[in-house]
């Protein structure tokens, strides 16, 4: 579907508050790191319209992400960890560089939460449609050093 190098690594599960996963992020095999990957894919590059800088500096990125509905945002990557705070839900389909499925959050047995902050490795190379009735917010505060584990995990 879209003409790149193979972008892959590993995305350890999205954890809530409560320590519970949501599945939102599926394992993958590590075979590139992040800081490989074409400057051209970074959101704010490829996919500009959907994403804002609140802040940036150094140490952190700060994304207010705004998908209203039946938008399909392009495909793009998020380079360094981040916790996500999501302002507003809507379901929504997130699909790899080929096209494949990779998230389809009406199939999760749980949806975040307004209010709820989760975990993330770096987003390898995706798309993302907002399939739901509302717009789907998140802000993203990407952390531009440390790894990219979930705190708590080896």
């Amino acid at each position: 579907m879209y003409e790149v190098e193979e972008i892959c690594l590993e995305v350890p599960r999205t954890l809530t508050r409560n320590g519970a996963s949501s599945g939102m992020n599926p394992p993958h095999d590590e075979k590139k790191p992040a800081d490989t990957w074409p400057k051209s894919l970074d959101a704010m590059i490829a996919a500009p319209k959907y994403h804002e800088i609140l802040l940036e500096n150094d140490h952190v990125r700060v994304l207010d992400t705004s998908i209203p509905p039946g938008d399909t945002v392009p495909a793009h990557t998020h380079c360094w960890p981040s916790v996500m705070y999501v302002s507003s839900f809507s379901h929504f389909v997130r699909y790899d560089k080929d096209g494949n499925v990779l998230v389809d959050s009406r199939t999760l047995d749980r949806k975040p939460q307004p209010g709820e902050a989760m975990w993330s490795a770096p987003l390898e190379l995706h798309s993302l449609k907002n399939v739901g009735s509302s717009d789907l917010r998140v802000i993203t505060v990407e952390l531009k050093s440390g790894n990219s584990k979930a705190p708590g995990t080896k």
